[in-house]
């Protein structure tokens, strides 16, 4: 078990970089319509984690009550901790929110991939299907907002190299955090239910307070005709896995 964690950890981290770079190697008006897409996309993906994997298991093993409690919980502190700028998605060239805070973007960003490895632990010692669904939820939302942070770091003057280099280390703090709490949690077995409705409340918090009003920037027709077929299309790929 630890080598799938250890694994799909190194995926969520090396795998969102890779991809993040690759679409910066785009040009901009391309970019620019590829990462409406992912992040409609990703949208689905964290949705569907959340509601078809996620919270069902972790009501198999908790109390509703108790599980409803820590989701509940899990969105007001996702919530604040936007408010301190280590939760925030910025999936665009421009993000005002992080402009004048290049720098900050790595200690939010290291956070939130800390986080993430916790959340790749908890789900594959629930499950392997439930693991590889929180893995790739957790590569399919990372690749738009690292597309995001290099432009950020890039307009404040960091060299491209540069910027690579401090994104991957950044990403790097994945692994310990899968790591730390596959021990923690395999001697705490009674907390993972509610590890992973925590892990279900960052899910939903990402989807539907910064990446789907992103969205709703686009009003042409087609636009959303296109941002929900990709958002049906991450959550039936949520929905395949669970099988």
């Amino acid at each position: 078990m630890l080598l799938w964690i250890i694994g799909f950890s190194i995926l969520g981290s090396v795998g969102a970089i890779a991809g993040a770079a690759l679409l910066l190697l785009f040009p901009d008006n391309v970019r620019k319509t590829l990462v409406p897409c992912l992040v409609s996309y990703a949208a689905g993906t964290l949705l569907g984690a959340a509601f078809l994997g996620m919270i069902p298991v972790s009501l198999k093993q908790a109390p509703a009550t108790g599980v409803a409690e820590t989701l509940l919980a899990g969105l007001v502190l996702f919530f604040m901790l936007e408010k301190f700028m280590l939760w925030r998605h910025c999936h665009e060239d421009n993000c005002e929110v992080h402009k004048s805070a290049a720098g900050l973007i790595l200690v939010g960003d290291a956070f939130h991939n800390f986080v993430d490895g916790v959340v790749i632990a908890a789900a594959f010692l629930t499950s392997i299907p439930i693991g590889i669904t929180a893995a790739l939820a957790v590569v399919a939302h990372e690749v738009p907002q690292e597309v995001g942070d290099f432009a950020i770091l890039l307009d404040n003057g960091y060299g491209r190299m540069n910027a690579l280099a401090l994104n991957s280390l950044s990403a790097a703090a994945t692994l310990p955090g899968a790591i730390l709490a596959y021990f923690w949690l395999g001697e705490t077995r009674d907390a993972v239910p509610y590890i992973l409705a925590l892990s279900a409340a960052s899910f939903i918090y990402i989807a539907l307070a910064d990446l789907v009003p992103g969205l709703h920037r686009q009003v042409s027709p087609i636009a959303s005709l296109r941002q929900l077929v990709l958002m049906l299309a991450g959550i039936g790929t949520m929905a395949l896995l669970q099988q």
